[in-house]
């Protein structure tokens, strides 16, 4: 089976051409060493680009990469298309037999649509969702990203959903749904968190720094806590400090000394700050399937969650991590209490977790439901 995947190169995004290799999302890459593991599949890798990227052809055996140039006036500003027209001129030239694109916040799925072969799209964000929270004002990003999810999804052969949230945004709209969550890299399943006993427990938050993921009503909630107990409370990911939130943010972290933020990390950065965990805290009003959660449940940390979108499909209260309301401090602050108080308690539950992650997340498994899929819809299609 000759499968295209459209994905982004993050390289790009980042304006790091220095990297002589493609850096995907951890979703897309979790899926794509998922891949690598299934010889029956020749996975042909697209990116669009704004700039010449080295990279290798070949990133495993049955992984072929492709970086395609596309200038600044075919993004965003003229709806992607010529991210559209390059992509469908390589897939031409590749052949497929199906055409999957990587998440509705750019152009991947909207390539997929109209690549004029069998395709299917995987909502990562809702952006349609996001937007109704965030109410983006008209002509920007998350506005347009928002529309332009909501004219590609029904124009897709169907549509891959990562919880069952996702496939309620889309009911009515799809052609057809399935649901199959993100697969975990098997490196977060050898971490085995082993938080030091004698030290203040170590509660991590990852996420860019906005009011959507809700840091600064975590900190207030940690507030009355940090008169009792003692805590590090580490903020991973990038912060504005130009805009409200983030100096607001800025300036409460600040003035705790039990709070910090390290910036942006990588895979290998993360992992360290894993095995030390004593505790993943998710505060945000709005996810899908967070790679967060998954990652910590893979390397054996205890989650604490927002039930809230995709969550709940994620975590069995009390047996595999905790909810709590993010909109409610008093429910922050016991789940977190309550996570923390017996350690013994805390181990079992994480035990489990990776566990169930193990079984759910896996690479191999993940990437073979995809292929099933991609049967379904070549089926469907009369083949190609």
């Amino acid at each position: 089976m000759k499968i295209v995947f459209l994905t982004t190169d993050n390289r790009d995004h980042f304006r790091n051409s220095t990297d002589p290799i493609p850096v995907f999302g951890p979703a897309p890459d979790a899926l794509l060493r998922g891949f690598a593991l299934l010889p029956e599949v020749e996975v042909h890798i697209i990116t669009c680009a704004r700039r010449p990227l080295p990279a290798p052809e070949n990133l495993a055996p049955n992984l072929v990469f492709h970086s395609v140039f596309v200038p600044q006036i075919g993004w965003m500003r003229t709806l992607f298309q010529g991210c559209v027209r390059a992509v469908r001129k390589k897939v031409r030239e590749l052949g497929a037999d199906i055409v999957h694109g990587q998440g509705t916040e750019g152009h991947n799925a909207l390539a997929a649509a109209l690549s004029s072969f069998p395709n299917v799209a995987t909502i990562h964000g809702n952006m349609r969702a996001i937007a109704r929270l965030e109410r983006p004002r008209p002509f920007t990003y998350n506005w347009l990203a928002a529309r332009l999810e909501g004219w590609a999804i029904p124009r897709n052969d169907g549509v891959v959903c990562i919880t069952r949230h996702a496939q309620e945004e889309v009911r009515g709209l799809a052609r057809r749904t399935w649901v199959v969550p993100n697969a975990v890299d098997t490196s977060f399943y050898q971490v085995n968190a082993e938080p030091a006993p004698d030290v203040p427990a170590k509660i991590l938050c990852l996420g860019r720094v906005r009011p959507l993921k809700n840091q600064i009503a975590l900190i207030r909630a940690m507030d009355p806590v940090a008169n009792n107990r003692r805590f590090d409370l580490v903020f991973v990911g990038g912060a504005d400090e130009a805009e409200p939130y983030g100096a607001e943010f800025a300036a409460l972290v600040k003035a705790r000394s039990w709070c910090s933020r390290i910036g942006h990390s990588t895979r290998e950065k993360l992992q360290v700050l894993l095995k030390k965990a004593s505790l993943l805290v998710l505060p945000s009003l709005e996810e899908n399937c967070p790679m967060v959660v998954l990652e910590a449940m893979a390397a054996g940390v205890p989650v604490v969650g927002a039930k809230v979108g995709g969550v709940p499909d994620l975590i069995e209260e009390g047996r595999t991590g905790w909810f709590c309301d993010p909109r409610d401090g008093e429910s922050m602050r016991k789940a977190i209490e309550t996570a923390l108080a017996n350690p013994a308690v805390a181990a079992e539950v994480a035990r489990l977790a990776q566990e169930r992650a193990l079984e759910r997340f896996h690479p191999k498994s993940v990437a073979q439901r995809h292929v099933e899929i991609y049967r379904e819809v070549i089926a469907s299609r009369g083949g190609h």
